[in-house]
């Protein structure tokens, strides 16, 4: 089979689609043609050797995927070759074919591509899990996404809504803004513009949020706890900004704040499994029924790997990034 090889070194890392080993699948495993996958930040600081894949995890980039059952385990029951599927990888997706535990997949709606299904697991998941079982989001609180525009924060304002929270979120640019509050955010800041800070007390009367979900880490360490109100949470879920800050402590005691770390990689196999499930039972069927909607920007096809990446790493896009693997991965099947 063929995959994404990172060739160079880490300051110029080259992505070079070429044969690679096939794969070995166990008993409890799927094995999945792939159609196609997606860009997420994680693949770019993979690429420079700055994220490696969990022990036992494939090198190859690629962190979810949507394609077709090729093969199935001896011990599995549930899917049957030909389902069309989607799931959460700790990596391989930028590959012909990837094996998948089988709790880990989700079957396709009928009327999806497999570019729609590809944009789900990754930032849908990470949403979900950092909103409500890290972050505990209940209705009629209100949440402050940073980086609103990208796959994760395009997922977390419909999510957040769905929940009938109040969303404001941080973008870069007045596109990114419009789209944000085209989903749904009540207060769109552009933090190139403005200090983030000041809009959200300005916008609570000095209440501040209650729930802060930050991928940038480094700088806004501060404001952000700051920005947060009396039993606030702030879940951090990267670290585009850096990785040292400064804040201030009495402000964590005396409001008595919880700042939490998470990541999903790095989670173990059977705590992935039980996030699909709740998953599934929880917001899925919004999204399985066009009540919730994930956001594309822009499809590649997996031999311009390069220059996905360089699009998402200059922070152009809205939404997710497809790479496709196989011809008709953007187009939707007829339903009969």
């Amino acid at each position: 089979m063929k995959g994404i090889v990172v060739k160079g070194d880490q300051l110029n890392p080259r992505l070079v689609w070429e044969a690679v080993p096939d794969l070995v699948f166990g008993s409890d495993e799927i094995l999945v043609d792939v159609w196609a996958t997606a860009v997420n930040r994680a693949d770019l600081l993979q690429a420079t050797g700055g994220y490696p894949p969990p022990a036992g995890a494939s090198e190859i980039l690629g962190l979810e995927m949507a394609g077709v059952v090729a093969e199935v385990g001896e011990d599995v029951e549930e899917w049957q070759v030909g389902d069309r599927v989607c799931a959460l990888l700790p990596g391989g997706g930028y590959a012909e074919q990837v094996a998948v535990p089988a709790g880990m997949l989700i079957r396709l709606p009928d009327s999806w591509s497999f570019a729609m299904g590809t944009a789900v697991p990754e930032v849908w998941y990470t949403a979900y899990v950092n909103l409500f079982l890290e972050g505990d989001l209940v209705a009629g609180e209100t949440v402050l996404i940073h980086a609103g525009a990208s796959g994760v924060g395009t997922a977390a304002i419909q999510l957040a809504n769905a929940a009938d929270a109040t969303v404001f979120i941080t973008a870069g640019s007045a596109e990114k803004l419009l789209a944000c509050r085209k989903l749904g955010a009540e207060l769109t800041i552009n933090y190139k513009q403005d200090d983030f800070l000041e809009k959200v007390l300005a916008a609570t009367h000095g209440q501040g949020v209650d729930l802060i979900l930050d991928p940038v880490g480094g700088g806004y360490l501060d404001r952000n706890v700051r920005a947060l109100g009396r039993y606030g949470r702030l879940v951090n879920i990267g670290l585009l900004g850096g990785t040292h800050g400064e804040m201030n402590m009495g402000l964590v005691l005396g409001k008595r704040l919880r700042i939490i770390g998470s990541t999903l990689r790095s989670r173990p196999p059977a705590e992935k499994v039980k996030i699909t499930e709740q998953f599934q039972s929880g917001f899925w069927p919004l999204l399985r029924d066009g009540e919730l909607e994930p956001i594309i920007d822009t499809i590649f096809p997996i031999e311009q790997a390069q220059e996905a990446h360089s699009y998402v790493a200059q922070n152009k896009n809205i939404g997710k990034v497809i790479l496709t693997i196989r011809e008709g991965a953007d187009a939707r099947p007829e339903v009969v």
